[in-house]
């Protein structure tokens, strides 16, 4: 029997929380690590974990301000950023489970956010594909000022 896989906040003092969640080296270009981000705590992002039974497998943050971040967001809409899963538990769906499970538990925070936004960068396939899998949909723009490069821009409704 497999555990259910559950999303979580995390307050901005909880990195004990997710802290063993990990990345392969590669794979920090894309999302950063978890030390980063909370080390970054930037205005209006909210932290979030991804758990099977007691463990974390995975961390998320929702940015609350993603429209005065990126131009193509409508006011009140809001950003998924650094998604990452550990790096001992890629492979085994929890990246789709995790999206397919957004939108109920996102409409249960962010009642005014009618959608949810991500920037993938293009030289990550996994990702795009599990954001793809979860029911994002590719607006078939880009954005080229990626950390990383050029980055395919998503979007999920939410309600």
């Amino acid at each position: 029997m497999s555990l259910s896989l559950r999303l979580e906040p995390i307050g901005p003092d909880q990195l004990d929380r997710v802290a063993g969640v990990r990345v392969a080296p590669e794979q920090l270009k894309f999302s950063g690590s978890v030390q980063e981000a909370f080390e970054a705590a930037e205005e209006g992002v909210d932290f979030h974990g991804m758990f099977l039974g007691p463990d974390a497998v995975g961390f998320f943050k929702i940015d609350r301000l993603y429209a005065t971040r990126f131009p193509f967001v409508a006011a009140g809409d809001i950003g998924l950023r650094a998604f990452m899963v550990d790096i001992t538990r890629q492979g085994m769906g929890i990246a789709t489970r995790a999206v397919l499970a957004l939108p109920a538990y996102l409409n249960t925070t962010y009642t005014a956010a009618k959608t949810i936004w991500l920037t993938v960068n293009k030289a990550n396939p996994a990702a795009v594909r599990a954001y793809l899998k979860g029911g994002f949909e590719d607006t078939g723009e880009e954005w080229p000022h990626g950390d990383a490069g050029p980055q395919h821009i998503l979007q999920l409704a939410l309600s």
